[in-house]
């Protein structure tokens, strides 16, 4: 704002003489105080102007600092809100990394569970076998039997010569007595189940009543399951199967070789119901068991 300029008094009254002539005292001393009031307040509006350009220079030095500030602030702003993103980005990850602990631990613990309870059953399995062994520990003593694992199997293996004689599938005196001890020490075992398999060596048979090893092998292992039964052992834990010459012990090369493969086993059934998978197994077999049901029946309907 431009300064507002003042004019002497002399020089104003000089210049009012000039232009009216000569004028009366009292009007000029009016005259005279008119101006010094004028003057007056020139003045006070020249202090005002004054007044209001500091007051609006330091306005707006306020005005740049605040511009300055919110300048600042907005930086400081947009610095927070990437802060913030990042945060929201590693909180995401870590949200997601935390389910993949907590989804690894649920299987870990599964996996431990199924890990101990396998270990209970393998315990279990161990504990049985000591068992079996004590109870045929004197027929083991004997020479009569042997007990072993076999593919996972406990087996009760009874050599064939001391049962029965040379291509019979008739039990001896003594092999009657030593099938009927096995099969009441066998009855102890009350929750299992058992198949005898019959086996032979690779001699080829010379009796006219057996085609080959195989039927020798079968007739062998259903005489001993006959003779099972009558012991006490019921019908339904017990069966026969052969395997004649194709499953040997040992090398059929030497005598004792072919000894040891003419054998009987009584093998313990395994519960596969304790495997793990079983459940899913059964899961899977059922919906076929109902559908093969329903088939059955359509056809018995069309049938009639």
């Amino acid at each position: 704002m431009q300064k507002i300029r003042t004019v002497a008094l002399p020089t104003v009254l000089a210049a009012l003489a000039l232009n009216a002539g000569c004028v009366s005292r009292s009007k000029y001393e009016a005259l005279e105080a008119k101006l010094k009031e004028t003057q007056s307040a020139l003045d006070n509006r020249s202090a005002e102007a004054q007044n209001l350009q500091s007051s609006l220079q330091k306005e707006s030095a306020k005005a740049t600092d605040l511009s300055k500030k919110a300048t600042n602030l907005e930086a400081k702003a947009s610095s927070l809100e990437k802060t913030v993103s990042s945060v929201n980005k590693d909180k995401s990850m870590l949200e997601s990394s935390l389910n993949q602990v907590q989804t690894d631990n649920d299987k870990l613990r599964t996996a431990l569970a199924e890990m101990e309870k396998n270990k209970a059953e393998s315990d279990k399995r161990v504990a049985e076998y000591q068992d079996l062994l004590s109870k045929f520990k004197a027929m083991i003593d004997s020479g009569k039997l042997r007990v072993r694992i076999v593919d996972g199997r406990m087996v009760v293996a009874l050599n064939s010569d001391l049962l029965f004689r040379s291509g019979s599938s008739m039990l001896t005196s003594d092999g009657t007595k030593s099938v009927q001890e096995v099969a009441g020490l066998l009855q102890s075992l009350s929750d299992k189940s058992f198949q005898v398999e019959g086996h032979t060596d690779n001699v080829a048979i010379r009796s006219g009543k057996f085609s080959s090893n195989w039927d020798l092998a079968a007739a062998r292992a259903i005489s001993v399951v006959q003779k099972m039964i009558e012991a006490g052992m019921p019908a339904s834990r017990v069966s026969a199967a052969s395997f004649g010459e194709h499953k040997p012990a040992q090398e059929n090369g030497t005598k004792e070789g072919r000894a040891a493969n003419r054998r009987v086993e009584i093998v313990v059934v395994p519960d596969l119901s304790r495997l793990p998978g079983f459940d899913e197994l059964k899961q899977l077999d059922t919906p076929a068991t109902t559908d093969q049901a329903s088939d059955a029946a359509a056809n018995d309907h069309s049938n009639h």
